[in-house]
């Protein structure tokens, strides 16, 4: 009985060095489980973040080619005006060149400050009648 009892004693003993092992060894296993763990989820969030970045580049190319399209959709149409009256003949764009002048050297302003003219034309007094940016006015000899 004794041998019974000293075996089991060696057991025992045996059985609870390797508990005491395991539980030492315990946070190395979990920390290269943890580790490969973080190194799978990092790949795969680098991996959804190129796809995201490729998908984001394909919008950006498909968003530039929109815009092209429009612009060459809204290509601007040459405009010319002539009033003809009484032997006279006169050109939209003529006006519009005198008016700037008259705002620049006349009225000594920038002509980036020009920023929209309305033009009144009455041939019956041999006037154009203008209004500048809203607010100033003024007419020109046609």
């Amino acid at each position: 009985m004794k041998k019974v009892v000293k075996d089991a004693e060696i057991t025992a003993k045996e059985t609870a060095e390797k508990v005491v092992s395991d539980v030492k060894e315990a946070p190395k296993a979990a920390k290269k489980v943890t580790r490969k763990a973080v190194k799978a989820v990092g790949e795969t969030v680098a991996e959804a973040a190129g796809k995201v970045e490729k998908k984001a580049e394909e919008v950006r190319s498909e968003a530039k080619k929109a815009v092209a399209k429009k612009a060459v959709a809204k290509k601007a149409v040459k405009e010319t005006v002539y009033l003809q009256y009484l032997g006279k003949e006169i050109n939209k764009d003529d006006l519009m060149k005198a008016v700037k002048e008259v705002w620049t050297k006349q009225m000594k302003k920038k002509a980036g400050d020009l920023k929209s003219v309305t033009l009144y034309l009455k041939p019956e007094e041999d006037m154009a009648y203008y209004v500048i940016n809203d607010e100033v006015t003024g007419s020109i000899e046609l």
